[in-house]
């Protein structure tokens, strides 16, 4: 899946769900990020999953105890 910016002509009503090919413009097309990459690429991230992962369950909250 990639991301793009589109710029729409001001004529067309901003309800109106099916543009003419020639209404839409492809301005940038941003290198597209995969949610995995996203997370590694924040600094410590990994290892904070990691360390989560090995906390004994009795530790955790269960569902019920949640604030939802």
């Amino acid at each position: 899946m990639k991301t793009v910016t589109l710029r729409i002509e001001d004529s067309i009503d901003e309800k109106f769900r099916h543009f003419p090919p020639e209404a839409v413009e492809i301005l940038e097309q941003p290198e597209y990020m995969s949610d995995d990459e996203y997370l590694r690429s924040i600094p410590g991230m990994v290892d904070s999953i990691r360390a989560a992962r090995a906390e004994p369950d009795d530790r955790g909250v269960s569902l019920d105890k949640l604030d939802w």
